[in-house]
């Protein structure tokens, strides 16, 4: 971990409550609201400020890249690998054949990003299934529910399409697992990674969402070490995440309740986990409160105070 590199994802600023303190309050997602391009500056410089020297990349959509880099120059900050995400088409209005105009115009937003990551100077990615809130999963995560093996041969050659989509612009993909989404247990994950050969997609999991899912992130990283190339690093509350498994807590219910935790002040034990990784590991962590559990500045201080005691050394 020596040669490890350590980020902080702004997630903590963009995933709030309207009220926080109502847990019936509507959910926000900042980084679709058209004001945020005004805070985010702001929210930068705070990165930076609490001790972070990157962030991940996220170019809002109401924004150039010109501007975001702009931004991140201002914030005196670098940037960690984004983040693609590959939508089902059968959920979208049908499966695409390939070489139809449709089919390759969905990797439109695949190569916008393989643009964004080589603007900015970065040559790999984090590639997950879509996070699409009105399908079942994100109302039954992280237990694999309605699992269906022509939907996982459908979304991997989705995947396969994308990555070479990737790989063709000199951006090497790591697969990420994502609880609520079609790629969220041990067999999918598993299922992509040896269809698709470790020439061509490496492995970029969040430890995170491997533990809420039940799955042994120390031993996945064991497993993978060879392909893994970055990873998100969250915590949990196991306690919450065992209740939404067993009770069939939403995943947005599961938040509110308090699931995730900044490093070190939930149930996961992350140095341990991540001295899975192979010794001369090299890759982003790049660290995720996906809801924070205090004022997102305290928490950012607090995450950067963590990382220099326990992860850095």
């Amino acid at each position: 971990m020596k040669d490890a590199k350590f980020a902080l994802n702004a997630i903590q600023w963009i995933n709030v409550k309207a009220d926080p303190d109502d847990l019936d309050s509507e959910s926000l997602w900042r980084f679709t609201d058209p004001t945020f391009i005004a805070e985010y500056p702001g929210v930068l410089r705070a990165i930076r400020d609490a001790g972070f020297a990157a962030t991940m990349l996220e170019v809002l959509e109401t924004q150039t890249l010109q501007n975001y880099e702009a931004m991140i120059k201002d914030a005196d900050l670098k940037v960690a690998p984004g983040y693609v995400q590959v939508p089902l088409a059968s959920e979208h209005g049908g499966r695409l054949e390939r070489g139809t105009n449709e089919r390759i115009h969905w990797f439109d937003s695949v190569r916008r990003k393989a643009e964004e990551s080589n603007y900015m100077g970065l040559s790999r990615i984090f590639l997950a299934a879509e996070v699409n809130q009105d399908a079942i999963r994100w109302q039954r995560p992280a237990v694999g529910y309605d699992f269906s093996q022509d939907r996982l041969d459908e979304l991997t050659d989705l995947i396969d399409e994308a990555v070479d989509v990737l790989n063709a612009e000199g951006v090497r993909p790591g697969l990420h697992n994502h609880v609520g989404t079609w790629i969220e247990t041990e067999a999918e994950y598993e299922h992509v990674l040896n269809s698709i050969g470790a020439s061509r997609l490496g492995a970029a999991f969040d430890i995170g969402h491997l533990e809420w899912a039940g799955i042994d992130a120390k031993a996945a990283l064991a497993t993978w070490g060879d392909r893994v190339q970055d990873v998100h690093l969250k915590d949990l509350d196991l306690g919450i995440a065992r209740r939404s498994r067993e009770e069939g807590l939403t995943y947005e219910r599961a938040t509110d309740l308090g699931l995730y935790k900044e490093p070190g002040l939930g149930d996961l034990d992350l140095p341990d986990i991540m001295s899975a990784l192979p010794d001369d590991f090299g890759g982003w962590v790049l660290i995720e409160v996906d809801r924070a559990s205090m004022d997102p500045v305290d928490s950012a201080h607090y995450t950067a105070r963590w990382v220099r005691e326990t992860m850095a050394s």
